[in-house]
């Protein structure tokens, strides 16, 4: 929801719609890198999201920063398959990530990054 709401678009009016383009948006663009790409989903999607280069996962349970914590639970498994890139802009996610030895960039640049591509 980070990047989603770096660009104040009306994302707010339709959750579903916002999430459905950017997979889209992140599937296109990830077929153009060598990484993996998982998009962290505060909850399962309430209809299926096609993706053929995402990964497309949700937290398990719902709640507060529950994507933040299904990251840092996944984590170490990311890192022990090589270095990782989180997309943030929550500070806590971004530090306690950066702590356990991940990169971060901050959702507004990887948003432009992303629209530039």
């Amino acid at each position: 929801m980070n990047v989603i709401g770096s660009r104040p678009d009306g994302w707010w009016r339709d959750r579903a719609g916002a999430i459905e383009r950017l997979v889209g948006e992140l599937d296109r663009w990830a077929g153009g890198v060598e990484e993996a790409v998982t998009v962290m989903l505060e909850h399962e999607p309430r209809r299926p999201l096609a993706a053929e280069h995402v990964e497309v996962a949700w937290a398990p349970q719902a709640g507060r920063n529950a994507a933040d914590g299904e990251i840092l639970r996944r984590l170490d498994g990311w890192l022990a398959e090589g270095p990782v890139t989180i997309v943030t802009s929550d500070r806590d996610l971004a530090g306690r990530g950066r702590a356990r030895g991940a990169e971060v960039e901050p959702a507004s640049a990887f948003r432009r990054h992303l629209e530039d591509s």
